[in-house]
């Protein structure tokens, strides 16, 4: 063996440091997640050296592991961008203020939860259901009494089950795609997972929504009419809103949709208030929105956005990428798999495996493309020698991964929800139940098969 090759033991005993140093650091002292990344990427930089890694090395792993994050990160400062012109345009203002007349309080939660689904499924992503209808969402919830935790967990269950059955979702077509599984096949497999996770999650947000106590209907027409007086509510606000669906339904990228809506709003803003400066505007779309209506609960909600707004997400997601790249590059990723593979014998320990490598991915990297591709390509093989559909794997690593990233606090997902909604990972995550369910009804899936034996054929 090179000396400059990873053993199985050094693989375990750096996973063991590098999550007891998140872990002590996040759970145990409340910080940051930025910090204890940071001294883990110090740490597997010294491990790098002491096998005799080359600086080269070191720097490509950096590189290499940042470099999948660049396109989410411009996302994420646009999706910024796009918070703070929609608040001031009045269309997240007039979303809440429609929504409060049409949801009733004992129901809100599995409202949202159905309408984040199905903006989801329409729009292919999560980020974008989250950053516009569930801002919206969640201030209504402050509004009526929810905890924030509690609406986030509504949010995120729909945003994620309607990204993960949308055929115009890159997770969704990633999974497919690396399965080597037709893009609809996979949809239609993905729904005997997805509709009774659906189901559960309906019923946990009826039960928990029926059993608050909420705010009385005095305070919601107070706040209403706060917004109304203080903002442009008009159905006009909400072409933005229209022209992000048509995007969608044109296939049109991301970053395309979002520089279009982002400059549709301010045409928007600037009809309704003509003589704003193009100074202000820049300053919005920079540091944000700031509303100063006096009604505390309406001004701490709508005072968001910009695009430094979303620095603190980048900063950590850099971070994180990077600490990835180093963990690919010095082979401890491949060396933890390519063992986990000898261990493999049956149907259900199969399932087991991927879901379990899948969600470790995301704790190691907290990359959710990378929590779908590095188990796929890993176990193929295994699941053509045991007989196993493909898209059964790619059922799998789409909740396992996609969906399983919305809950680690260092995950692009994660980090982009706390950032957009202001509730932390650790706070929303037992309310996230579909992020949860999905990838343990997979699981239980796999172990309702029949055991079977590799097949000495294949």
């Amino acid at each position: 063996m090179n000396k400059k090759d990873v053993t199985l033991k050094e693989s375990l005993f750096l996973l063991v440091i590098l999550l007891a140093i998140i872990g002590a650091c996040i759970i145990g002292l409340s910080m940051d997640p930025q910090i204890p990344i940071l001294i883990s990427l110090g740490v597997m930089i010294v491990f790098g050296k002491m096998k005799g890694i080359s600086w080269d090395r070191v720097h490509k792993g950096l590189q290499d592991g940042i470099s999948p994050g660049l396109i989410p990160i411009l996302i994420f400062m646009l999706i910024g961008v796009l918070i703070s012109v929609w608040i001031a345009a009045g269309t997240i203002p007039t979303i809440m203020v429609y929504g409060f007349g049409i949801l009733s309080a004992q129901y809100f939660l599995p409202s949202v939860f159905i309408i984040c689904a199905v903006v989801g499924i329409t729009v292919g992503s999560s980020f974008t259901t989250i950053s516009t209808v569930g801002i919206a969402f969640s201030g209504m919830g402050g509004i009526m009494g929810y905890h924030p935790a509690i609406t986030a967990g509504a949010i995120i269950s729909g945003a994620f089950l309607g990204n993960n059955v949308s055929p115009l979702s890159d997770t969704t077509n990633l999974a497919s795609a690396i399965a080597k599984v037709e893009l609809f096949e996979h949809i239609r497999y993905m729904l005997r997972v997805v509709i009774p996770a659906f189901i559960i999650t309906l019923l946990f947000f009826a039960v928990v929504g029926h059993a608050k106590t909420l705010s009385t209907g005095s305070q919601i027409d107070e706040l209403v009419n706060t917004l109304k007086s203080s903002y442009t509510i008009s159905a006009f606000t909400l072409i933005p809103v229209l022209i992000l669906f048509l995007c969608a339904w044109r296939k049109i990228p991301a970053i395309p949709t979002l520089l279009l809506n982002i400059a549709c709003t301010i045409v928007v803003l600037y009809i309704y208030h003509p003589f704003t400066s193009f100074f202000d505007i820049s300053d919005l779309m920079q540091n944000g929105y700031v509303s100063n209506t006096g009604v505390q609960a309406v001004d701490k909600l709508l005072s968001r956005g910009g695009l430094q707004s979303m620095m603190w997400s980048v900063s950590l997601i850099l971070l994180a990428l990077a600490l990835g790249g180093l963990l690919v590059e010095l082979n401890v990723i491949k060396t933890l798999i390519s063992r986990i593979t000898s261990f493999v014998r049956t149907k259900s320990k199969l399932i087991l495996i991927t879901a379990i490598s899948s969600i470790g991915i995301n704790l190691l990297l907290g990359e959710q493309y990378l929590s779908i591709i590095l188990p796929s390509q890993a176990f193929k093989t295994q699941y053509d020698e045991l007989q196993l559909q493909r898209k059964e794997m790619s059922r799998i690593v789409a909740n396992a991964g996609a969906a399983f990233n919305a809950l680690i606090p260092w995950g692009v997902s994660g980090v982009f929800i706390t950032g957009t909604l202001g509730v932390s990972t650790l706070e929303y995550f037992p309310f996230a139940i579909f992020c949860i369910v999905a990838p343990v009804l997979n699981i239980l899936y796999g172990f309702m098969r029949k055991s079977t034996k590799p097949s000495r054929t294949a």
